[in-house]
């Protein structure tokens, strides 16, 4: 095999990765499995297409070795096969984020009103949790936060908040948070709480982003 094969070759290893994220349904898959491990019907579910067709977007991931599953009774259970490859959907996000004005334009669209964004940096916010200052609030499923959650989260799934207002304070600031930026779990609970005269902003910001930051998460 002379040089320019070799090359040929690397490349073409690396395009495999490019190939399996190439369909915006896979890169939905990733995010959902950087939450927690996941069955196929689960994900179908998420993402409001038939198991066939998720059977086959996940079969491309796994080919590129970005998700491997497992058998749990007559369920397939799949999770990606590193914290990396939730990092890679991160890199990918902020970089069509940083890059494509289409994909500004629409987040600015998700959120319209800038003051209900959080604006102090991870750190400060990390210690004003610390110090009870302010309450976050993990509003996704239970399963996602018991894998992986910022620190000094509360779990409050956002369909259980109606019925869990009793617990929130109304003389402190709220964060809610749910899986990143494309997630709407946090915009409901923003206008939830805001509705019922709570002191609540979003975090952009789920795990995946926060572990890419190098900060640290907490488990259950």
């Amino acid at each position: 095999m002379n040089n320019r094969q070799i090359k040929d070759l690397l490349y073409e290893q690396v395009a495999r990765i490019g190939k399996a994220v190439s369909s915006p349904k896979r890169l939905e898959l990733l995010e959902l499995l950087a939450q927690s491990e996941r069955s196929v019907e689960q994900l179908a579910g998420e993402l409001s297409i038939d198991i066939k067709l998720a059977s086959a977007h996940l079969r491309a991931l796994r080919e590129a070795r970005l998700v491997t599953s497992r058998k749990e009774g007559k369920f397939v259970i799949y999770r990606l096969t590193g914290d990396d490859v939730a990092g890679l959907w991160v890199t990918l996000r902020e970089v069509a984020q940083e890059h494509l004005v289409e994909l500004r334009v629409a987040l600015d669209q998700m959120v319209a009103e800038p003051s209900k964004l959080l604006t102090v940096d991870r750190e400060t916010l990390l210690k004003r949790a610390k110090r009870g200052e302010v309450l976050v609030i993990d509003v996704r499923p239970q399963e996602e936060y018991e894998k992986a959650h910022l620190p000094f989260a509360r779990s409050m799934p956002v369909q259980e908040i109606a019925s869990r207002l009793a617990e929130l304070p109304k003389n402190k600031d709220i964060v809610a948070y749910c899986r990143g930026p494309f997630c709407l779990f946090s915009e409901e609970a923003y206008r939830l709480l805001s509705s019922k005269g709570y002191r609540v902003q979003k975090l952009l910001d789920g795990v995946s982003e926060w572990q890419a930051a190098g900060m640290p998460l907490a488990e259950t």
